[in-house]
């Protein structure tokens, strides 16, 4: 046990005698002690798969079947954790609430609902094949347990902020929504990679949906997050503070983004570590 040292001074404060004792935890100096040669990671074996609200959940059967039948015959060859996106029914409930003149905090609360509705569905969809509907606080140390027992841990992709949501930079539209949740959690939990399943190739100059040629446009198939963020598109396939993460992040190198939509067989070939989208990666 640490022993307790009285504070020489008026206010006679008592400290465990620990490195941190009397340290200011914003000093920049003193938290660059802080940082780990190497850090643990809980599960390095699992692989997080994000899959799109509006991009693959919203347009339903035609979608969603064929890449739930590659993901069961994936989840028996590696290990999988799926979170799902909010989509279309999202961005309705944030117009609703901004209308309404509602802060951030709330419309991340509002969105939150409709994630968890993805990944109830999708549950459903793979419960015979061993879909399981996880939390976010409770099962995250029993992933690896779940894998091995042959389950396909799902949950949904919106970071628990909830009220604690930071301030949007420009707008009222919440910052952090799914594909930030799978960036953390997938960094927090130490993942073996990180895949966004979208319904484009991967990143381009501009936003394919609304070019007039797509061979207008540039496909950036591989790229270090710094020259991303230096490039300041005013669209991105991933949300923006997904690159801050990337560039801070301890455990994850990397993330890929594949058209799971045209190319569903992309997914194995992803979790196979090959390259088929685009790649961004941590300078």
């Amino acid at each position: 046990m640490s022993p307790l040292i009285k504070e020489k001074s008026e206010t006679g404060r008592l400290h465990i005698d620990t490195p941190l004792m009397g340290e200011s935890l914003v000093s920049r100096k003193f938290l660059a002690k802080t940082e780990s040669a190497e850090y643990f990671r809980m599960h390095p074996d699992v692989n997080v798969l994000k899959i799109g609200g509006q991009s693959i959940m919203d347009r339903g059967s035609k979608a969603l079947f064929p890449i739930v039948d590659v993901l069961i015959k994936a989840k028996e060859e590696y290990k999988i954790l799926l979170m799902t996106g909010g989509g279309t029914r999202a961005r309705h409930v944030y117009n609703i609430g901004v209308d309404l003149g509602m802060p951030t905090g709330v419309l991340s609360k509002l969105g939150d609902k409709v994630s968890s509705q993805n990944a109830e569905m999708l549950a459903v969809l793979l419960a015979k094949h061993g879909g399981v509907r996880i939390g976010h606080g409770d099962n995250l140390e029993q992933l690896t347990m779940f894998c091995r027992e042959g389950y396909l841990p799902i949950t949904t992709g919106i970071p628990p902020y909830g009220f604690f949501e930071h301030p949007a930079e420009v707008g009222s539209i919440p910052p952090h929504r799914t594909d930030s949740g799978a960036f953390l959690l997938a960094e927090n939990i130490g993942a073996k990679s990180l895949i966004y399943l979208k319904d484009e190739r991967g990143l381009y100059s501009d936003d394919p949906k609304k070019a007039k040629k797509i061979e207008d446009l540039r496909f950036i198939d591989r790229i270090s997050v710094s020259e991303l963020m230096a490039l300041d598109l005013d669209d991105l396939i991933v949300e923006r503070p997904v690159l801050t993460f990337l560039k801070n992040s301890k455990c994850l190198k990397e993330f890929q983004v594949i058209d799971a939509l045209r190319h569903p067989e992309h997914i194995m070939a992803a979790l196979a570590g090959e390259h088929v989208g685009t790649i961004v990666y941590k300078d």
